[in-house]
């Protein structure tokens, strides 16, 4: 029980990574997500499918672009083996809340973030 319970700390604190990178501190972003990740959703009518590096461009060319509101939690983790799945649910993200799912993989003894699907809630 020991390795799983570690396992769900060290994604807790990979996810809680994007989340405190989220208003502009991209160097937390890139440690938590895998360099080759990608992110996939749609805002309103727009279809995002793009990877992960044009994330870190609009953070970082926006800081503070979440804003003093926003808020997150991870709702849930579920593991098996060197994969997982967390689901963040994100209030009030640049005005818009989102219910984030990450996959994540062990890679050479690590967590990482390999893809991000978000869908807008409001």
């Amino acid at each position: 029980m020991s390795d799983r319970i570690d396992d769900l700390e060290a994604i807790t604190e990979v996810v809680q990574l994007y989340i405190d990178g989220a208003n502009g501190d991209v160097a937390k972003l890139e440690k938590a997500f895998h360099p080759d990740a990608r992110m996939f959703g749609r805002i309103g009518d727009r279809q995002q499918a793009v990877p992960i590096q044009d994330f870190f461009g609009l953070v970082s060319s926006k800081p503070g672009l979440a804003g003093p509101s926003y808020r997150a939690r991870i709702v849930s983790i579920d593991v098996t083996g060197d994969a997982a799945v967390a689901v963040l649910a994100e209030d009030d993200y640049a005005g818009t809340d989102f219910v984030d799912y990450f996959s994540l993989a062990r890679i050479d003894g690590e967590w990482k973030i390999v893809n991000k699907t978000y869908a807008q809630t409001r």
